[in-house]
């Protein structure tokens, strides 16, 4: 079983699609779909149920994903530790919240940058949930997501702390007034999304249960939803300071309990930590005087 094939089977498991799959790889379709019949004639079952629309895994394929992507990432593991050697490099996949990487990470990356030019760092935002299944499943070298995360192949990291407060218009005066409101609508990311989570079970607790929620992808575009009296949200108080200082939004506290939000950085437990993850995090532990992760 070839580590290329593994690498094949994984990409075309996250598309759906042998021809997408073959763009990420910079091939060409008859290729992806030559390797993937290769490797499920070596594993003696099928792996994909083909369609119309592209491709599904079937059972074997969904239990045999998570070893492809550990192999794949163990392989590389292994190269890197090998030349990992000399001032830090190569390539660092990092995962954000939308909203820690507008309040927390620009002077962080700026600093990074400006001293590891020879690392290339991506960063992709995410929910919670998007990014720790990408951690898990070896798509990303860490994230930052929304705690407490309790998961057996993952080290979290407590880095920052955040006040969630809740963003409305003007029109609502308190949140109490959120009980008689008519035709609420929340303004929020996609499913998730920890702070979409926790707005719903605040609207639980007072007795609103047919708020409807509208899905965005932009923290701006958010704000700017709930500026223009469309619904509301939940938000990091210092993500609106700004919106709360021109007075287009109105901010109610929360109960110390409810407001009080983890911010941890996450990565695999058995996954090598290489200088440049080491680079990374010691600029964020200069940064913010918080973070720290052990080898």
């Amino acid at each position: 079983m070839e580590v290329a094939d593994l690498k094949v089977f994984e990409a075309v498991a996250r598309h759906g699609s042998m021809n997408r799959a073959a763009s990420e790889l910079h091939t060409v379709q008859s290729n992806v779909t030559a390797r993937i019949r290769a490797l499920e004639r070596e594993v003696g079952v099928a792996l994909f149920q083909r369609n119309a629309r592209g491709v599904r895994l079937t059972p074997a394929g969904q239990r045999m994903l998570p070893y492809a992507a550990r192999i794949a990432k163990l392989v590389a593991d292994a190269r890197l530790a090998a030349l990992d050697d000399g001032p830090p490099g190569g390539t660092l996949a990092l995962g954000t919240l939308e909203t820690t990487a507008a309040l927390r990470l620009s002077p962080i990356l700026r600093t990074f940058a400006k001293r590891y030019p020879f690392v290339q760092l991506s960063l992709t935002t995410g929910t919670s949930c998007s990014l720790t299944a990408d951690v898990v499943e070896c798509r990303l070298d860490g994230a930052f997501v929304a705690g407490p995360v309790d998961h057996p192949e993952l080290h979290a990291e407590t880095v920052f702390e955040e006040e969630l407060v809740l963003v409305t218009p003007h029109t609502l005066r308190s949140i109490d007034a959120l009980r008689s409101a008519r035709d609420l609508k929340t303004i929020v990311f996609r499913l998730g999304c920890s702070y979409r989570q926790r707005l719903d079970a605040l609207l639980t607790e007072l007795g609103v249960l047919t708020a409807t929620p509208l899905e965005f992808g932009s923290l701006d575009a958010i704000v700017a939803c709930v500026a223009a009296g469309i619904g509301i949200t939940l938000l990091p108080s210092g993500v609106v300071a700004a919106a709360l200082a021109q007075d287009i939004v109105a901010v109610h506290a929360l109960a110390p309990e409810k407001a009080r939000v983890l911010t941890q950085f996450i990565r695999r437990q058995d996954a090598y930590v290489s200088s440049a993850m080491r680079a990374f995090v010691e600029v964020a532990r200069i940064g913010e005087g918080t973070m720290m992760i052990a080898a």
